[in-house]
């Protein structure tokens, strides 16, 4: 879908977007703006990383935003996040989207209200709303953090842990990667507007997230290292409980085992007070197992 959001005669450039746009109609824009055959091939990319670039008399920009609809198991760079492509001149600037982006319509309406000088201050407007596109969801994740804690240190078994952790860190992860990546964007812009105060808040959120993010990344790294060690405290707890069961049935079973031999000739066979005697033994020896635990601390 194609749409003029901004004309040459009202604002001094004009803003070109393009929603799931046809082959076709692809093709009508790339030769009437003179676009590179290379740039339009890697807008239409689905799976493109962030990247910045300059071709002559323009430049290509690729934003990932974050995504609005999601599964809770999304953990690859389409499932994540979304792409924009933006060709950007001094007279133009064209977003190109396969899915609706309502900050663009949000932009449009902020338009017909503000005047904007350039087209440099309308690329910093973008570029700022879909840095923002990562802020509400870093509030989430760190949400989802401190209900793993919760389950991880009171023991509870509500969630397959690992796996919510897994996809946790995935997320966190991949967004961390793709602000990485998106950080020539932000410097070229702010660069060579120097000293613009919108340019300069533009970096000063993209710095914000990245630091969000970081710690959010070493946050699930921590949680993870105490999940794993929480689970082995567990482990090692049982295999203490069962050391203590076995200690206690070793001397009784030897005992058993002992008067279960079938030989014709023992002392205690013939023995009226045998029968009593062995489990007044037993009852002994488990007491003084008892003690000799209670006074090493084991129990």
């Amino acid at each position: 879908m194609f749409k003029q959001l901004a004309k040459k005669e009202e604002h001094g450039f004009e803003w070109l977007d393009l929603s799931q746009p046809e082959n076709e109609e692809l093709k009508q824009i790339a030769e009437k703006y003179n676009l590179h055959e290379a740039s339009v091939h890697d807008c239409l990319q689905p799976d493109h990383l962030p990247k910045y670039e300059a071709v002559n008399g323009y430049c290509f920009i690729i934003f990932r935003i974050y995504a609005d609809q999601q599964s809770m198991e999304a953990d690859t760079v389409q499932e994540l996040t979304d792409k924009i492509a933006i060709f950007f001149s001094d007279k133009y600037i064209i977003t190109i989207h396969r899915q609706e982006q309502g900050f663009v319509n949000s932009i449009a309406d902020l338009l017909q209200t503000q005047k904007l000088k350039s087209t440099r201050q309308l690329l910093n407007i973008l570029i700022k709303y879909c840095l923002q596109t990562y802020d509400a969801p870093s509030a989430k994740l760190a949400k989802d953090i401190d209900y793993y804690e919760e389950c991880v240190f009171l023991r509870s078994r509500k969630v397959p842990l690992l796996k919510g952790l897994y996809y946790l860190r995935r997320k966190i992860d991949l967004v961390r990667r793709m602000l990485i990546l998106s950080y020539d964007i932000i410097d070229n812009l702010d660069t060579e507007d120097e000293g613009n105060v919108n340019t300069r808040d533009t970096r000063d959120l993209y710095i914000k997230l990245q630091n969000v993010y970081d710690s959010l990344y070493d946050n699930i790294n921590q949680l993870l290292n105490a999940y794993f060690s929480t689970s082995s405290q567990r482990t090692n707890e049982i295999m203490r409980v069962l050391t203590i069961f076995s200690v206690f049935f070793m001397p009784l079973t030897f005992i058993v085992g002992i008067y279960g031999m079938n030989f014709k000739y023992m002392p205690e066979l013939d023995w009226h007070l045998g029968y009593p005697a062995v489990m007044l033994l037993m009852v002994i020896i488990t007491i003084a197992v008892f003690i000799w635990f209670k006074r090493k601390g084991w129990l």
